[in-house]
């Protein structure tokens, strides 16, 4: 999970993990996140207006998600790292350039489609 997946639910009125449920079943997923994104979400959070409100309910819902480490200090290339390295089936993004990073690298992407629901698109 992207910083601009887990802001979704207030930038785009997306309710992140039923769609992820939709999509994939969350019973059987390890959500997971990079340090780094959560790094991202604490600093964006520290401003003012929707992009803080967006950052820390962002933050929040990162509650739910195993946080990994990763060789990468910024957000895009830990996920990139990871999944270069195999270490995720999805990449959660609502970022064209990460997006296509990580479909260039063969790991399906799972995005905004329409309003607010998620679609998954394959490499």
């Amino acid at each position: 999970m992207d910083t601009s997946a887990l802001m979704m639910p207030v930038e785009c009125d997306v309710r992140v993990f039923d769609e992820l449920d939709r999509l994939l079943g969350l019973d059987d997923v390890d959500l997971v996140t990079p340090s780094a994104v959560i790094a991202e979400l604490d600093r964006l959070a520290t401003g003012a207006g929707e992009d803080a409100t967006a950052a820390s309910v962002g933050r929040d819902l990162a509650e739910r998600c195993r946080v990994v480490e990763t060789e990468a200090s910024y957000a895009d290339d830990a996920l990139v790292e990871l999944a270069e390295a195999g270490d995720c089936a999805y990449v959660v993004t609502n970022d064209g350039p990460l997006r296509d990073r990580v479909l260039e690298r063969g790991v399906r992407v799972i995005g905004l489609r329409g309003r607010n629901k998620l679609n998954i698109t394959q490499p």
